[in-house]
C-alpha cells in the first residue's frame, strides 16, 4: 500500500495543474528573454550602444542563471517545490517590469543580471515539480510539451513586436514582463506539492549538503552536455533576428514572422522528439535531431531565396529544439529524488553560463565574416560535440521516481 497510493497521485489530474503551471512559468521567462533579442538593435539606439554591447546583455542573463538555480534549487529541495517557484515567479516579474523604465544603459544591465537569477531558478524548480508527477510512461511526450514552453515563449515575444513595438517602441514589451505574478496564485491556489518531495526530501541542509557532494561525477556530466545544448540552442536564437536584419535586410514584420514559423517548428519538434524518445530512448532521440541538424545547416544559413530560409529556419529549431524536448524528462530521470530541485537545474544553468556569450561571439565573428558564416560554424560544430556528449551518457527511461531507491 505504501507502494501503490504515490502512483495513483501520479496519474491523477493533479499534474495537469502542476505541468500547466511549469509551462507557464516557463513560457513567460522565455517571452521576457527573448524580448531583448528582438529589440537589440532598438536597445543600442537609445543608450547609443553597437550590438555586441546589447547582446552582452543577454550574455549577462545567462552568466547569473546558475545563481537562481543554485538558490531556488537548494529551496525547492529543502522547503519543496511550491513555494520557491511562486517566490521566483514574483521575483522575476518585478525585474521584467523595471527593465522597461531603465534610465540607462548601465541600470539595463544590472536589471538583465537579476533577471537572470529569476529565469534561472525556474526551470529547475518547474520541471522537477512537474516531471514528478507526470506518468512515466509519458514522461518524454509531456517533457516535450514542458520544454516548447521556451519556443512559445519566443513566439510570444515575436508577436508582441510585431504589434506593439512599431507603435510604441521596446520599453511598453517589458511591462507586460509583470504577467507571472499571476501565474504564482494559480500555484498557490491549485498545485499540489510533489509527493516524490515529501517522501524522500532531506530533514537537515547537512544531509542535503551531503547528498549533493556524493553525486559530483554526475553534476560534472550534465554540465557538459548542458553546456553543448545551451550552445546549440542559443547558437541558432539569440542572434537570429539580428541576422535576419543584417545579412537579409529584413524589417521587424519580416523578422517577427519568421521567428514565429522557426518556433512553431520548435514546439511541434519538442513535442515530437519527445514522444520518439518514450519509444526509442533519451539519448537515440537527443543524438539522431543533433545530426539531423548539422544537415540542415546550409540551408538554415546559406537560402538562397526567402522560400528555402523559411524552410531552414522551421526545420533547424524543429530538430534543436527536438533534441531540447527530451532534456526535462533525461535530466530528471538521471537525478537522485533528494537532489532533483538542485541538480537539473543547477547544472543546466551552468551550462548557460558557460555558453552564455555564444551570441557576443557571434556578433564578434560577423564583423569579419557574413552573419551567415559565423552562425553556420558555431552551429554545426556545436551540434557534433553535443552528440557525443549526448551518446556517451547514460539514461534510465521511464523510471518510476516513487519506487526509485538510488541516492
Amino acid at each position: 500500500m505504501a507502494i501503490t497510493q504515490p502512483v495513483k497521485s501520479i496519474s491523477s489530474g493533479d499534474h495537469w495543474s502542476a505541468l500547466t503551471a511549469s509551462f507557464l512559468g516557463w513560457t513567460l521567462d522565455a517571452f521576457d528573454f527573448f524580448l531583448v533579442a528582438f529589440c537589440l538593435t532598438a536597445i543600442g539606439k537609445e543608450f547609443h550602444q553597437p550590438d555586441k554591447a546589447v547582446a552582452f546583455s543577454i550574455a549577462l542573463t545567462l552568466a547569473f542563471r546558475p545563481v537562481g538555480a543554485f538558490i531556488f534549487g537548494l529551496m525547492a529541495d529543502r522547503y519543496g517545490r511550491r513555494l520557491p517557484l511562486m517566490i521566483d515567479l514574483i521575483f522575476y516579474s518585478v525585474i521584467e517590469v523595471a527593465t522597461g523604465l531603465a534610465p540607462n544603459f548601465l541600470t539595463f544591465l544590472v536589471l538583465r543580471s537579476l533577471f537572470g537569477i529569476g529565469m534561472g531558478g525556474e526551470w529547475g524548480v518547474g520541471a522537477s515539480l512537474a516531471m514528478e508527477k507526470v506518468p512515466p510512461k509519458w514522461r518524454g511526450l509531456l517533457s516535450g510539451f514542458l520544454q516548447q514552453g521556451y519556443a512559445l515563449g519566443n513566439v510570444l515575444a515575436a508577436a508582441c513586436y510585431l504589434f506593439v513595438f512599431p507603435r510604441w517602441g521596446w520599453r511598453p514589451l517589458f511591462l507586460l514582463g509583470g504577467l507571472p505574478a499571476l501565474l504564482a496564485l494559480f500555484v498557490r491556489f491549485r498545485v499540489k506539492e510533489s509527493e516524490v518531495w515529501q517522501k524522500s526530501h532531506q530533514e537537515s541542509w547537512a544531509h542535503l549538503g551531503r547528498e549533493i557532494r556524493r553525486h559530483w561525477p554526475l553534476f560534472l556530466y550534465l554540465v557538459a552536455l548542458m553546456t553543448g545544448m545551451n550552445l546549440s540552442s542559443h547558437g541558432t536564437q539569440d542572434m537570429y533576428p539580428t541576422f535576419l536584419q543584417r545579412f537579409w535586410h529584413f524589417g521587424s514584420t519580416e523578422r517577427s514572422v519568421i521567428s514565429i514559423i522557426s518556433m512553431c517548428g520548435a514546439i511541434v519538434g519538442g513535442i515530437a522528439v519527445g514522444l520518439v524518445s518514450d519509444r526509442i530512448g533519451r539519448r537515440r532521440a537527443i543524438v539522431w535531431s543533433l545530426i539531423t541538424a548539422i544537415l540542415l545547416t546550409p540551408m538554415w544559413a546559406y537560402a538562397p531565396q526567402v522560400g528555402l530560409l523559411v524552410t531552414g529556419a522551421f526545420l533547424m529549431q524543429f530538430f534543436v529544439q527536438g533534441a531540447w524536448g527530451v532534456i526535462p524528462a533525461h535530466l530528471s530521470e538521471l537525478s537522485p529524488n533528494h537532489i532533483r530541485g538542485f541538480l537539473p537545474g543547477f547544472a543546466y544553468q551552468c551550462g548557460v553560463l558557460l555558453a552564455g556569450s555564444v551570441g557576443t561571439f557571434e556578433a564578434i565573428f560577423a564583423e569579419h565574416m557574413s552573419y551567415a558564416t559565423a552562425m553556420a560554424a558555431t552551429a554545426a560544430s556545436v551540434f557534433a560535440v553535443t552528440a557525443v556528449a549526448a551518446a556517451l551518457g547514460r539514461e534510465r527511461k521511464g523510471i518510476a521516481f516513487h519506487e526509485d531507491t538510488a541516492s
